[in-house]
């Protein structure tokens, strides 16, 4: 379940959005206790606590006192912006810089994804480069 790459806080954040993003957790619905993800993951209660306290700071979950955690009505339009803005600036503005500093045209990377675009929505259309 964890990996060595990250803490295992920031990996519990991430399985829950994830969860949110792909509709397996939606509005008010309850999230697992830090007691049962501690016990079921057999981590450091505290470690689960940190995971849902950065997830209450960004809004995503809510605590109803006495009750337990549950999803924002709002989490995964939250979630949405914010991973649409890492993508831009994790991967798109890369790509763009990249094909600048080789001399690509702007224009034949927007062909390009609009290429793949088209085939992956069922369209025939194919590149010279597809028929190699």
């Amino acid at each position: 379940m964890f990996d060595d790459r990250s803490p295992i806080y920031r990996q519990i954040a991430d399985q829950i959005r994830t969860q949110i993003l792909t509709g397996a957790l939606k509005p008010e619905d309850q999230v697992m206790s830090t007691t049962q993800y501690a016990e079921f993951y057999r981590i450091n209660p505290a470690t689960a606590a940190k995971a849902f306290q950065q997830l209450v700071d960004e809004k995503v979950i809510y605590k109803r006192r006495g009750v337990g955690m549950f999803v924002s009505p709002n989490a995964r339009d939250l979630l949405q912006a914010e991973f649409r803005k890492r993508f831009f600036t994790d991967v798109v503005d890369p790509v763009v810089t990249g094909a600048r500093n080789i001399g690509i045209p702007i224009s034949d990377v927007i062909a390009r994804i609009s290429e793949l675009a088209a085939r992956d929505n069922g369209s025939p259309e194919t590149t010279k480069e597809d028929n190699r």
